[in-house]
């Protein structure tokens, strides 16, 4: 039912299978216990134990936790991990560790079904599902229903971060890579004024969403209006992809270093 997103997250799957139906013990593992075992949550275990949040996730329950695997922590900026890891940050991981679990059960089967839920935080994430895949916030779950004697983990692929704005700035870069989906086979096929006007679409969303920096906004106006001045279809549709491209690569460094 969900889709595998790369090799790293089929091995997880993998190991998480073999670790639950080859172990007769595995039942009775809590949370954190089971997220110790699969070995490929060592950084999610490591904030968990420093934020003092072992206790509660080995309590009776139960939860439900959304694990980022150790590559999607290493996929944040360099030096966050250590920064959150400082014990005078630890109201910060707090915050984005109880982001990522809800209290009570919620099996993939409802988790489908459903438009969002409330974590510990106090912040709701969005549930999204295709048919095919199920995602949460921004981040795509590789593996659903990791049971534990006081709840369930389901692995996900990236690191949730708190915060409205966060979600504001999600949605901006989906809407430019939603963009780019639809436009660049449209300039591949020789319709590169269908392709501009998309990225000038694109473009006018952004900069009313209010999720961009000053300066990345700035930026993206100046493209617009050389764009919008410009009589070459194949001129405005690099224009923009080349802005579009550049905010993407400001908004993931903007998102994820947020506090």
């Amino acid at each position: 039912m969900f889709r595998r997103t790369d090799l790293r997250a089929a091995t997880t799957v993998v190991a998480l299978i073999m670790l639950l139906s080859g172990s007769p013990s595995a039942a009775g593992n809590d949370i954190v216990e089971t997220a110790s075992a699969a070995g490929d949550f060592e950084t999610l275990v490591a904030a968990v134990k420093t934020a003092g949040l072992a206790e509660v996730l080995q309590g009776e329950g139960p939860f439900t936790v959304f694990a980022p695997t150790d590559d999607a922590f290493a996929a944040l900026p360099d030096g966050t991990v250590e920064d959150l890891l400082r014990p005078e940050n630890r109201d910060r991981l707090v915050d984005l560790l109880t982001d990522h679990v809800i209290a009570g059960e919620i099996p993939a089967e409802i988790a489908v079904t459903l438009d969002e839920g409330e974590t510990l935080s106090g912040r709701s994430v969005e549930f999204e599902f295709d048919g095919e895949t199920l995602m949460v916030d921004d981040a795509t779950v590789v593996a659903a229903d990791v049971r534990a004697s006081n709840g369930v983990i389901h692995v996900i692929d990236r690191v949730l971060v708190p915060g409205d704005d966060e979600r504001r700035v999600r949605a901006a870069q989906r809407l430019i890579e939603r963009a780019i989906d639809r436009g660049a086979p449209l300039y591949n096929h020789g319709q590169r004024a269908a392709c501009a006007a998309i990225y000038m679409t694109a473009a006018d969303g952004l900069l009313m969403g209010g999720a961009l920096p000053q300066d990345a906004a700035e930026n993206l106006r100046r493209a617009r209006w050389r764009a919008g001045n410009s009589s070459d279809p194949d001129d405005r549709a690099w224009i923009m992809r080349r802005a579009l491209d550049s905010v993407h690569g400001e908004l993931s460094g903007t998102r994820l270093a947020a506090d």
